[in-house]
C-alpha cells in the first residue's frame, strides 16, 4: 500500500515549511467517521475541507472551507458573504475531484493555492488537527497554527457551528 502525501500536497508542505506528520491510512477506512473510530480520532480532531460553489453567477466563483467534522458549515450566511454571493452550495463530487485533484477522503486545503481558503476559528482551538493527504491512504498531522502559512488561508469567526448547538 502506498503511503505517500499526493505530491501537489506534499510540495505545498515543503513551500511553505509547514512542520507535521505523514498518518497512514487504510484507503477503506479514509472517509471521516470510519477513519476517526478506527484510528480513534476525535471529530474536534479532524478537520475537513468542503468545496463550495458560487450557484447562479458566471462565472462560478469556488473556496475551500475548513471546518472539524463535528461541525456544519454555515454555508447559506457565512461562505455567501464571504464569496460575495447570495447562493452557494457544496461542490459535487466531480467538480471536487476536478478541481482539487484530490480524491473524496482525502481533500485537503494544502495544495489549493489558487483558491481562498476559510478555517473555521475553531479548529484553530485543537492542539493537533488531522486532515487529508491528497489521497485516500495518507493524512497529515498537523497543529492548526501551521494552516497560516499558506497564502490564501484566512481565518473566520462562525464559519461553522458544532452540530450539537443546532439540534
Amino acid at each position: 500500500m502506498d503511503h505517500t502525501l499526493d505530491p501537489n500536497v506534499a510540495g505545498t508542505l515543503n513551500t511553505y515549511g509547514l512542520t507535521f506528520e505523514v498518518f497512514p491510512c487504510d484507503p477503506e477506512l479514509a472517509d471521516t467517521a470510519a477513519f476517526c473510530e478506527h484510528y480513534s480520532f476525535s471529530q474536534e480532531q479532524s478537520a475537513n475541507t468542503i468545496i463550495v460553489a458560487s450557484r447562479k453567477t458566471d462565472p462560478v466563483r469556488y473556496c475551500a472551507c475548513v471546518v472539524l467534522a463535528d461541525s456544519r458549515l454555515d454555508v447559506n450566511k457565512k461562505v455567501c458573504e464571504l464569496m460575495q454571493v447570495k447562493k452557494a452550495s457544496f461542490a459535487d463530487t466531480k467538480t471536487t475531484v476536478e478541481l482539487t485533484g484530490m480524491l473524496i477522503g482525502g481533500v485537503t486545503a494544502i495544495g489549493l493555492t489558487d483558491l481562498p481558503i476559510y478555517v473555521d476559528a475553531r479548529v484553530m482551538q485543537q492542539g493537533k488537527i488531522v486532515m487529508g493527504g491528497g489521497n485516500r491512504s495518507t493524512k497529515v498531522l498537523l497543529h492548526p497554527q501551521e494552516l497560516t502559512k499558506l497564502p490564501t488561508v484566512q481565518v473566520v469567526e462562525n464559519l461553522a457551528q458544532p452540530k450539537s448547538s443546532l439540534t
